[in-house]
């Protein structure tokens, strides 16, 4: 098999984990309408049921990075698999279950924990075995998975409920949609057994005759022995046996760096616009409930538009620039919409702003945050790093799903000088501050190998 060939495969193999990722949180908005009606939910429990995956996403994270140190990337993957899985099966409550809201939150909760193992590790792999010169691209391909995910779970979940009637869907309907991910979750854990474990793990575990096969395999036997000297020297430079001190000035500095750029990904408004998308378009946008499918569609297109032109210039451009760009994008949207909304005249003004927005967030925060997090940390401290920079994410992802209707129903957003425009205005100053960020804090690792990445941290 051809390097490129074998590369290409396991990558798409590791990004079914981003898939699962976007179908998971996807498919709870398809089938949250119906259950709430099945089960005669309140808001408050509807909200629970809702928000429970980003509880076992956060713990999820959080054991990531010791799982990914004890066994590995592949085997954590492996595990996630298994997680999404019982989730998708169990979440559908099929008949040798009692049908409980409590016994829905705990599927829910397993399928959360499957995405919060794979969002840390499906991005670390791919980055651990991709070269330096194409692995913003690999990396990517993650991204692109996700959105893949979120889009077709939107496709499917509507065809599923468009071939029944409310009754049915009410009834069924949704237990059809969860089982649904099934197909993509049991794909996943069949697949992961024919990728190789991560050269760099295997490294750090002395099993240095399989790291060299599996680098071999990627760049060649000449280049391989290149990249295994640069690895040795890296794990030499922290001799395993001395214990690493994560609260050192310089680590610490380091994990501080990248959570606070995870965190502030979610800071944009992307879950923001994605989860309440339908309630923006019909409350804030003046769109009727007819128009709202059609539109979450075309955000859909155009989130997968502008990643899969990430991905083609993310190793062209750099991590930084697509972050200027993206980052002046997102406020124009910001602001169209703002000001729109403030001066009531919401319309094709509103929708391009959120468009843009959208386009503008593919494009950068949403592919190079996961680029940057994959291969700014040294190896010795990679995977804990990664684990509390992604758990800072998912926290960061629940507070503001959970503030963002409070701010859309205060008092002080529904005045007549805001108009319902405050929270958009709010998330503009959160991507100022991610330009300060990238600027003063964040290196260019474009085609950087991830040992000279480590030496930046050293100068």
């Amino acid at each position: 098999m051809k390097k490129n060939t074998f590369l290409l495969l396991i990558t798409i193999v590791s990004a079914l984990g981003g898939l699962l990722f976007g179908y998971d949180t996807g498919v709870i908005n398809g089938t949250q309408f119906y259950l709430s009606k099945h089960f005669d939910l309140d808001s408050a429990m509807k909200g629970w049921v809702v928000g429970s995956a980003l509880l076992g996403c956060l713990v999820g994270a959080i054991v990531a990075g010791p799982l990914s140190i004890k066994f590995g990337r592949k085997h954590s993957l492996i595990v996630s698999a298994i997680l999404f899985s019982i989730s998708a099966y169990g979440s559908g409550l099929p008949s040798i279950f009692s049908e409980s809201v409590s016994l829905l939150v705990i599927f829910r909760i397993i399928g959360g924990l499957g995405i919060g193992i794979a969002s840390m590790n499906a991005p670390m792999y791919i980055a651990e075995i991709a070269p330096s010169n194409i692995r913003g691209k690999m990396v990517t391909y993650y991204q692109l998975a996700i959105v893949v995910g979120f889009f077709v779970v939107f496709l499917v979940t509507y065809f599923i409920g468009d071939g029944l009637s409310e009754q049915e869907n009410i009834a069924f309907g949704w237990k059809h949609m969860f089982w649904s991910e099934l197909i993509p979750s049991c794909l996943f854990l069949i697949l992961l057994f024919f990728v190789p474990k991560s050269p760099r793990w295997l490294a750090l575990k002395g099993k240095d005759d399989e790291a060299l096969v599996t680098l071999t395999k990627i760049h060649g036997l000449e280049q391989a022995k290149k990249e295994m000297v640069n690895i040795k020297e890296s794990l030499k430079a922290s001799d395993n046996s001395i214990k690493v001190n994560y609260f050192s000035k310089v680590i610490l500095g380091i994990i501080i760096i990248g959570t606070a750029l995870s965190v502030l990904q979610q800071f944009t408004g992307i879950n923001a616009v994605l989860y309440y998308g339908a309630d923006i378009f019909e409350k804030s946008l003046g769109f009727g409930k007819e128009d709202v499918l059609a539109q979450q569609i075309l955000l859909a297109f155009i989130n997968l538009i502008f990643t899969f032109i990430a991905m083609f210039t993310v190793d062209k451009f750099g991590r930084k620039p697509l972050i200027y760009i993206g980052s002046f994008g997102m406020i124009i949207g910001f602001l169209l919409l703002g000001f729109s909304l403030q001066g009531q005249s919401v319309g094709i003004i509103s929708l391009l702003g959120v468009l843009i927005f959208i386009a503008s967030f593919a494009l950068s925060m949403g592919p190079v945050v996961w680029v940057l997090l994959s291969e700014m940390f040294p190896n010795k401290i990679r995977s804990v790093a990664m684990s509390v920079a992604v758990a800072a994410q998912w926290a960061a992802n629940y507070v503001v799903s959970q503030s963002f209707p409070v701010v859309m129903d205060s008092e002080i957003n529904n005045n007549n000088y805001w108009n319902g425009s405050l929270p958009y205005f709010i998330f503009i100053a959160f991507i100022l501050i991610i330009v300060i960020v990238t600027y003063l804090y964040i290196p260019e690792t474009k085609g950087k190998s991830l040992e000279e990445i480590e030496e930046f941290w050293k100068e």
